[in-house]
């Protein structure tokens, strides 16, 4: 959990700094110059700070130990992993976004079963010798 905060946080930053450097990282095209009506730079600017203020909320849930956070967070990061995965197959994204997919997939099932382990060792009665 506290590293996929980091990294959210490292990757809101850098779509803040340099959404060119985030958008190249995630395979997809930039262009020299924008249109008039492209809002790319504006959603990217969204996207950032939203990944940001992410990763916040996962430091603060490790801080302070918030497991209903963690549950939450499987489920919605499995949600992710589909969209994310249909995007690439439909082609609406370019196949290298299903890193980004995959990263969220990984996570929710590393996630889950972490807390999974953690709830069996919390139920498990030690036997008296």
């Amino acid at each position: 959990m506290a590293v996929f905060g980091v990294l959210a946080i490292i990757m809101g930053v850098t779509g803040l700094v340099s959404p060119d450097t985030l958008l190249k990282s995630l395979g997809f095209e930039v262009l020299a110059s924008r249109p008039a009506g492209d809002y790319t730079k504006t959603f990217m600017a969204a996207s950032s700070m939203a990944s940001l203020n992410m990763g916040v909320y996962y430091l603060v849930a490790v801080a302070t130990e918030w497991r209903p956070f963690y549950l939450f967070t499987v489920i919605f990061r499995l949600v992710t992993f589909t969209v994310f995965t249909i995007l690439v197959v439909t082609e609406a994204a370019p196949g290298r976004f299903f890193g980004v997919a995959l990263w969220e997939g990984l996570g929710a099932v590393a996630t889950g079963v972490a807390l999974w382990f953690e709830r069996k060792r919390r139920t498990s009665v030690p036997s008296n010798p």
